[in-house]
């Protein structure tokens, strides 16, 4: 019976799904408008705000706006971020989970459902790499709700969340390598 629980749980870390070369260039582009300031962002948000990433968890707050689920690494564009974001964002973690880059595991999709269904704020901490959850979070997250994410270099990214662009992950996703029904049995 420990060997089935630890199987279980080693099963759980492991690359559900994993990003393949051919898409990597495709998912540079960003899937809603880029903003550069929090507090403008902020003004067109009107639902609960899914915020992926350190930089961006950090100028939500910072413009006083705590995110309904915040999912961090304590890392930017593969850098650690400073000491002072990392403090900010991953103080009082709510949820720890190990997610490899260029992966999605079900670790990272069973936290992400939790928090969609926590009645207060949640902070996902990552081992690893929490880049990839914008898009279960765009399938998983109610219609009007927002998914926020850093565009290296650029900004945020503000994806609202409604069928048309739910479908647009959902075929990206179909993309990625990996067990494509246990990840839709997961997100329902």
């Amino acid at each position: 019976m420990t060997r089935d629980t630890d199987d279980a749980t080693a099963a759980s870390d492991e690359p559900l799904l994993t990003l393949p070369e051919s898409l990597r260039s495709e998912l540079k582009d960003p899937l809603g408008p880029i903003e550069t300031d929090a507090s403008d962002l902020l003004a067109q948000a009107d639902g609960p705000i899914v915020a992926v990433g350190d930089v961006v968890t950090y100028h939500l707050r910072e413009a006083g706006h705590e995110p309904a689920i915040a999912l961090v690494d304590g890392r930017t564009k593969r850098s650690a971020v400073d000491e002072e974001i990392r403090e900010a964002v991953t103080t009082g973690a709510t949820l720890e989970v190990v997610n490899p880059p260029a992966a999605i595991t079900v670790d990272l999709l069973e936290a992400l459902c939790a928090a969609l269904e926590a009645p207060e704020p949640t902070t996902i901490l990552v081992d690893g790499e929490e880049d990839l959850a914008t898009l279960p979070a765009i399938v998983a997250a109610p219609e009007g709700a927002h998914v926020v994410y850093g565009q290296p270099d650029e900004g945020m990214v503000l994806v609202e969340v409604d069928e048309e662009v739910r479908e647009e992950v959902r075929s990206l996703l179909e993309r990625f390598e990996g067990d494509h029904e246990r990840l839709w049995t997961l997100l329902e």
